[in-house]
């Protein structure tokens, strides 16, 4: 399978989301320095709460751009089945009622991507899927949680 393809398509998401931003961000900011924002009374707060939203939109555009730099330098080293999971992992696992797809990347957890019509989900090591696969390895059993059930499910596959 194509973890590089992966990699584009989490690439291209970033880059969505960032223009997203900053045009947010951008927007934000326009509306904390203009002159109807200025406080009338001591109860007016609109130009206080249109920055703490410019403010809270800047980290989001930090955080993306972090997010972009760390996803374009990022090893994809081949799995083999003795290695032991860790970031870069593309990661098949199967229950018994299905088989699900996961890429461990350091950022950005919960992106739905698709590899060959197949879904993938990003987790990264913090999220609760990333810690129960980080350091299995092929074979070995994980606990899922699904709508709100815990599921016993195997590591079939390990890229």
């Amino acid at each position: 399978m194509d973890k590089q393809a992966l990699i584009a398509q989490i690439l291209d998401q970033l880059e969505r989301q960032l223009q997203e931003a900053l045009q947010a961000a951008d927007e934000a900011h326009q509306n904390a320095t203009h002159s109807e924002s200025q406080a009338e009374t001591q109860y007016d707060t609109l130009g206080l709460e249109n920055a703490y939203l410019a403010h809270g939109q800047s980290m989001r555009v930090e955080a993306l751009q972090q997010a972009l730099a760390c996803y374009r330098q990022l090893p994809l080293p081949e799995f083999s089945p003795q290695m032991a999971i860790g970031i870069g992992a593309l990661v098949q696992v199967e229950d018994d009622e299905r088989q699900s797809l996961y890429l461990i990347g350091p950022l950005a957890g919960g992106m739905q991507l698709q590899l060959d019509g197949q879904p993938v989900r990003l987790v990264t090591p913090e999220s609760p899927i990333g810690t129960e696969l980080i350091g299995k390895q092929l074979g070995d059993e994980v606990r899922l949680r699904r709508a709100g059930q815990e599921l016993l499910a195997e590591i079939t596959d390990l890229q």
